[in-house]
């Protein structure tokens, strides 16, 4: 399977506009399990002959071009090959660069994008390329950023450490709401002060967070994380309770964690 991916992916970069094509996602980190997907990053700069794309793709596939999917997750295509899921996905590397010297700079964003519940963090762009395994780079110019991205910069973990500020923002309108039982607000309030804190954990040990999907699972590892981090997540997301007294003693347990997370984040 691996000589076909290498195949397509050097039939990819023929198409006019794709400048190179990156392995990413579990396959490309030696994560993955014998069903993962093989996920494909097609960097393109400038127009994209998406009908090329479609032809390779194959007449019962769909190819979302730039925005179909969302302003981060630029578009690509979902395919079967020999009965595996093969997704390619847009990037468009003028943007990555951009995202990237933003990044080197202390400077990050969180985007809204559908599949990304807790929003896209725009350091995915230059950690996809750090993480990811150049496959096809007629032009070196994937090599080149893989090479500068493979250092996390300073200014990136800093702003990083410095936004978990929010999670306590957060788990203060938490109380707000269980006081009247809004159990939906408190839920989307304590999911996004832990998105935070996993990502300034990640940060704070110099590691790429490229998503939400397993992150908390490694970030209970690292060394910044206080004991028993996951499991408290886990607990306190999965049984907050329904009324205010309930929910009102989940804040409170979660208010704890978020502090007991940044002091540890801050020694």
């Amino acid at each position: 399977m691996h000589e076909v991916i290498k195949d397509m992916a050097q039939r990819l970069a023929e198409v006019t506009g794709v400048r190179g094509v990156m392995l990413g996602g579990s396959r490309a980190r030696g994560e993955h399990r014998p069903e993962s997907d093989w996920d494909l990053g097609v960097y393109y700069r400038g127009p994209l002959d998406l009908a090329a794309l479609g032809a390779l793709a194959g007449p019962d596939v769909e190819v979302a071009g730039p925005g179909g999917w969302g302003p981060w997750v630029n578009g690509g295509a979902w395919l079967r090959v020999d009965g595996v899921a093969v997704d390619w996905i847009l990037r468009d590397l003028d943007r990555v660069e951009r995202v990237w010297q933003e990044c080197r700079e202390g400077r990050y964003e969180v985007g809204v994008q559908p599949g990304h519940p807790l929003g896209f963090w725009s350091p995915c762009y230059p950690g996809e390329v750090a993480l990811g395994q150049v496959l096809a780079d007629p032009t070196g110019e994937l090599t080149a950023l893989r090479t500068t991205a493979s250092s996390y910069p300073e200014p990136l973990r800093e702003a990083l450490l410095a936004g978990a500020w929010e999670a306590e923002f957060l788990a203060a309108g938490a109380a707000k709401g269980a006081a009247r039982g809004d159990a939906l607000y408190v839920s989307l309030c304590l999911s996004k002060a832990f998105g935070i804190l996993v990502q300034a954990l990640y940060a704070a040990d110099r590691r790429w967070c490229l998503n939400e999907k397993g992150a908390l699972a490694s970030a209970e590892r690292l060394p910044s994380a206080p004991a028993g981090f996951g499991d408290r997540v886990r607990t306190l997301l999965g049984a907050q309770g329904t009324t205010p007294e309930s929910l009102t003693a989940t804040v409170a347990e979660a208010r704890t964690l978020i502090e007991e997370t940044r002091a540890g984040l801050a020694s």
